[in-house]
């Protein structure tokens, strides 16, 4: 299986650079962090290789590009070894929105120019590297969407424009209304989550030379959560099988795993520990067997490739 095993990702030809893995925000605002701290976890990643660090403007709600912020903000000089990447488009109900009244979407150019003006803000920075649609709007006009992205790389307040959730089908229709390439598809991917391996998402990544990017990849943590179901108790044997194997820890197997795939992925952590970070960094350059990547696959599946 052709696999790329640097630690450098192009996400399209015409796309960004980023590293293969990047330090997921989602649960920032639970890891504790002072400023201190902060610069401390981004200077770890980024000596790992780690340099992207993935946001959305919902998440922690809506504090924690603001956490992250404050930290460029006190060392200005980080932001030139790092790429941001963020998402827009999801409405929380929470104090912070209470214009919110219901969880909704808003894809409109209003809401996306707005989004990124307070992501730009909060996190200290002149400009984005990527900017993504968290999820498909049943309202949204590709073409209004379009013209928003066009008009804010023009600004060069964003670099590069992608997607996350998206069927194959709403990837298409978006991009033939937009004048430059959707640079990924961030979807959920993990051995207890395979649906991109089968509906098309990745097929498409291959035929368009995009890489998608990952979210969850140890399905929420519940990969390694003891007593789980008869798929997890497979999975898990299988792992620490192959862990002894490769002389490698059960997380960098099942990370491995998900390097292996043909689409070339980048795969978004969660952790807010440097010594997980480490941990990942070595699986960049785990490869397994094909053989064991199926065991993977079957015991996942509950049964054999037919």
């Amino acid at each position: 299986m052709a696999t790329d095993r640097s630690t450098r990702i192009k996400l399209h030809p015409n796309g960004p650079s980023f590293s293969k893995l990047s330090a997921g925000m989602w649960r920032l605002n639970e890891w504790d962090f002072n400023v201190h701290d902060m610069i401390g976890f981004i200077e770890t990643a980024v000596e790992l290789g780690i340099t992207t660090f993935d946001h959305a403007d919902i998440y922690g709600g809506y504090s924690n590009e603001a956490i992250f912020g404050e930290a460029l903000k006190q060392r200005p000089d980080l932001r030139e070894k790092m790429e941001l990447a963020t998402k827009c488009g999801i409405c929380l109900v929470t104090g912070n929105r209470p214009q919110y009244t219901i969880q909704h979407y808003n894809t409109s150019a209003k809401h996306i120019r707005e989004s990124v003006e307070k992501s730009l803000k909060n996190l200290q920075t002149d400009y984005l590297d990527l900017v993504l649609i968290h999820r498909p709007d049943p309202l949204m006009s590709a073409t209004e969407m379009a013209d928003s992205f066009m008009e804010l790389i023009s600004e060069k307040k964003i670099r590069h424009v992608g997607v996350s959730n998206f069927t194959p089908f709403q990837f298409t229709m978006f991009q033939s209304k937009l004048d430059v390439p959707l640079v990924t598809n961030q979807v959920e991917c993990s051995l207890l989550h395979l649906n991109p391996i089968y509906d098309g998402t990745f097929d498409q990544a291959q035929q368009l030379n995009i890489s998608p990017m990952l979210w969850s990849p140890f399905g929420g943590g519940r990969l390694f959560h003891q007593g789980g179901d008869e798929q997890i108790q497979r999975i898990q044997h299988i792992l620490s099988e192959l862990a002894h194997k490769y002389s490698a820890a059960t997380d960098q197997i099942a990370l491995a795993w998900l390097l292996m795939l043909p689409c070339n992925p980048h795969i978004v952590l969660g952790t807010g520990k440097t010594e997980r970070l480490r941990g990942a960094a070595g699986s960049v350059k785990l490869e397994l067997e094909r053989q064991d990547w199926y065991k993977l696959l079957e015991a996942s599946n509950g049964h054999p490739v037919p």
